[in-house]
């Protein structure tokens, strides 16, 4: 079976909606996965945007994702009331926390990559004030399977 994450809200390489952009109500958008492979401990999840001026920008980062879980609904941690068991990275913008789409305005399109690892730990031990990329780094020698969604979004 292969590892897949896709969202209701909007299919791979489409747009996503306004609501889940900072200038909407910035919360994050219902994902759900399947395909886990054998050995999978847990889950982190990252949110990236490649096209930024300044180079990769990181939107999200929540870890220590149970491995029985198989969605996120929308609004993320905070709507399935695990938030202080989960890990919040702490993103570009100084937040631990999802905040969505922001490109500036008259940048053209910009590509949200939403990246699902899977661990062969149940947990990543990191201090409250890791950022996104502290977490992937402290992930990346657990992966054993990525899933991935691109949205897409313009500030117009």
């Amino acid at each position: 079976m292969t590892f897949l994450i896709e969202s209701p809200a909007f299919g791979d390489g489409e747009r996503i909606p306004r609501r889940f952009a900072r200038s909407g109500e910035n919360v994050s958008p219902p994902l759900q996965w399947s395909g886990a492979p054998p050995g999978t401990q847990s889950f982190a999840l990252f949110v990236e945007d490649p096209d930024a001026p300044s180079g990769t920008f990181r939107h999200w980062a929540l870890y220590n994702i149970p491995a029985e879980r198989d969605h996120l609904a929308e609004n993320g941690a905070a709507a399935a009331g695990d938030a202080d068991r989960l890990g919040h990275g702490v993103n570009d913008f100084g937040n631990p926390r999802y905040d969505g789409p922001q490109p500036p305005k008259g940048h053209g399109v910009h590509h949200y990559h939403f990246r699902l690892a899977a661990l062969d730990v149940a947990r990543l031990d990191l201090p409250p004030s890791a950022g996104v990329e502290e977490v992937w780094q402290a992930a990346l020698p657990h992966v054993i399977a990525e899933a991935g969604l691109v949205g897409t979004y313009e500030t117009t």
